[in-house]
């Protein structure tokens, strides 16, 4: 009984190898697994690539927008100084009129007493 165990657990061992992958099918699967990998890290750097370009974009656009908002904000800024500075002078008012000198001949009775 022992013997015929021994040679049926030697037989399922022989049966377990003799059924695995062979040397070359086991190299094709590394070279599947090893293009896969590549594949992977080559998406990886094009995304990378493409995440880099558009924040460059970013960045120039964002430049580009204070720079306009600068030039924006000067000529603003001059046309309100010009604008002050018109409205700073003022037109020349007429200057009052000097009274002459009330007489006494002028004074009727009962004026300039309080």
């Amino acid at each position: 009984m022992k013997k015929i165990f021994s040679i049926m657990a030697i037989s399922a061992f022989v049966a377990v190898v003799a059924c695995g992958p062979s040397a070359e099918e086991q190299k094709a699967m590394e070279q599947k697994k090893q293009d896969s990998i590549a594949a992977a890290q080559k998406m990886i750097d094009d995304s990378m690539a493409a995440v880099n370009a558009a924040a460059e974009a970013s960045e120039k656009a964002m430049a580009d927008s204070m720079a306009a908002v600068a030039a924006k904000a000067a000529a603003d800024s001059v046309a309100a100084a010009e604008a002050a500075a018109k409205k700073a002078k003022p037109a020349s008012k007429p200057k009052p009129k000097e009274k002459a000198p009330v007489k006494p001949e002028d004074v009727k009775p009962g004026q300039g007493r309080g």
